[in-house]
């Protein structure tokens, strides 16, 4: 499956999706599957009206990753202005088995680290604040479980 996603910012706080499934939690971009006849633009857009209530206008395509296995996704930098988002659902399940669970504004640290990777394969450096913070960080080994062999 192909993944069109969004990357939405306020400042350095990204829109963030909670979903929750089969006993599985993880935070990831507003987005979802490329339904027959839409573009990835498109599809991204209608994700981000369907999980979090806001139009989008599309800014730029930030990224494309191909993951192990089938899966793919197409990102893009999009803008929504001072719309206030909250919490929409996924149309493919119905409300007893929502998957959606939350929708917040979170900053880098606040995303847990394996989420966090998947956010940063999106094109995330292409979004100066992101990029300026990567560019903080230092030269030290930060890596989870680093050490501990």
């Amino acid at each position: 499956m192909i993944r069109a996603q969004c990357i939405v910012h306020r400042g350095d706080r990204l829109l963030m999706v909670q979903h929750r499934q089969g006993g599985e939690v993880w935070w990831c971009l507003p987005g979802g599957g490329i339904k027959d006849g839409e573009t990835p633009g498109q599809a991204a857009l209608r994700e981000l009206r369907e999980e979090c209530g806001v139009e989008g206008t599309i800014l730029r395509e930030t990224g494309r990753a191909w993951y192990a296995g089938v899966d793919a996704s197409c990102t893009f930098l999009i803008d929504i202005g001072d719309q206030e988002v909250h919490q929409g659902s996924d149309p493919e399940f119905g409300e007893a088995d929502q998957v959606i669970a939350d929708v917040r504004w979170m900053s880098m640290s606040e995303v847990p680290e394996r989420d966090r990777a998947f956010v940063w394969s999106a094109g995330l450096l292409g979004v100066g604040v992101f990029l300026d913070e990567v560019e903080s960080w230092g030269n030290e080994i930060s890596y989870p479980g680093h050490g501990e062999r």
